[in-house]
């Protein structure tokens, strides 16, 4: 397809009450939209690395600037005919996944639509609703997250997420556990910790969790690999995962037993389609995770969820979890599965895709930009 144009929107979106982890709290989450047009048609696309530089080296600020000056203008004008072609280009400029990303997931939004195919079918997915998981942050109190988990079972969730930070650890997991002795969970640092805290982490053992997510640097895969043969709790990388090369590394060392790819950390859905296949070859899991897009990021996240070795439920969120109003429409909505379980229908399969609303657009803008032939 012959790259015409290409529109970029730095947008922060307001939350219903703040998202807080061991990096921090966010009470707006900061994402690039970037829309492509070629002809007639245009596709939309995602990424949303937050406002500062905490979950990873990215940020929104940077990630717009640097598609403005350098990977927009790499590839207006040019024919892309693949997701690959259009990482070929943009190999020149080192890192930037989250950057990359914006193009990468607005170049297939665009190429479903020109082959008329749901976004699923066009990546290979092999169903068209995929599980889903509830999450919680760190909350105002330990009484208030039970009562949230307690909700999440009635409404039959299968797997509980809860993030784990110093201070919001031992006896928050207890009184987790101590509630819902049967319940599917596991807990993410983000990074909060280092291979000195062992012990604690030799403690969580006897808690029968599903995994523990990244529990080590951000860009860690060797201390990992050591704290891997320490305990039996299975360890999930998910910032350590950056690209194809570092899913390989942490194969070769024994980095992990789980692998969260989210398409914005990786470089979009070309390079979360490769990474899945690397680990679907090793015999390692995947899940997929989000960044707290609009429905239409969630959209993209959804669509890799139904690859075939994707096999945990998926961090995807209705829209009215964390927003007011979603700026794109149709919302993010959970439909019940044949078990009763909550789950999402592949974009496609249940209405139209997600796209940005012109005035919630206009009234989350930070700064745009256009470039164009």
């Amino acid at each position: 397809m012959h790259i015409e144009r290409i529109e970029l929107y730095h947008v922060a979106m307001p939350l219903i009450y703040p998202w807080r982890t061991a990096y921090g709290e966010d009470a707006t989450i900061d994402g690039i939209l970037a829309k492509i047009t070629s002809g007639n048609e245009h596709g939309w696309g995602e990424a949303v690395p937050f406002a500062a530089p905490c979950y990873s080296p990215e940020w929104a600020h940077g990630v717009f600037c640097v598609l403005r000056d350098w990977l927009a203008p790499a590839v207006i004008g040019q024919e892309v005919d693949s997701g690959d072609d259009l990482a070929s280009r943009l190999a020149v400029y080192k890192g930037n996944p989250f950057a990359k990303a914006a193009l990468d997931t607005a170049w297939w939004s665009l190429e479903s639509r020109r082959r008329d195919l749901p976004l699923h079918q066009a990546l290979g997915g092999r169903r068209s609703q995929v599980d889903v998981g509830a999450d919680f942050g760190v909350m105002d109190s330990i009484d208030d997250l039970v009562v949230g988990v307690g909700e999440a079972v009635d409404a039959r969730f299968q797997r509980v997420k809860l993030k784990f930070r110093p201070g919001w650890d031992l006896e928050m997991l207890e009184a987790i556990r101590s509630n819902f002795p049967r319940l599917t969970i596991h807990i993410d640092c983000n990074s909060g910790y280092c291979l000195d805290d062992k012990a604690l982490f030799c403690k969580l053992d006897r808690f029968d969790l599903a995994m523990i997510e990244q529990p080590l640097g951000h860009d860690d895969l060797v201390d990992h690999a050591k704290l891997a043969k320490e305990i039996d709790t299975p360890i999930c990388l998910d910032e350590s995962i950056t690209s194809l090369d570092r899913a390989r590394h942490a194969i070769e060392l024994g980095s992990c037993r789980w692998v969260n790819i989210k398409p914005g950390r990786v470089g979009g859905l070309t390079n979360a389609r490769a990474i899945h296949d690397c680990f679907r070859d090793a015999g390692i899991p995947c899940w997929v995770g989000g960044m707290l897009e609009s429905a239409l990021g969630q959209s993209f996240c959804t669509a890799l969820a139904t690859l075939e070795n994707f096999t945990y439920p998926a961090d995807i969120f209705p829209s009215s979890r964390f927003y007011h109003q979603d700026l794109a429409d149709p919302p993010t909505v959970l439909i019940c599965g044949d078990d009763g379980g909550p789950q999402l229908a592949a974009p496609g399969t249940a209405g139209p895709a997600p796209e940005p609303v012109p005035q919630r657009l206009e009234e989350s803008c930070i700064r745009r930009a256009v470039v164009e032939i």
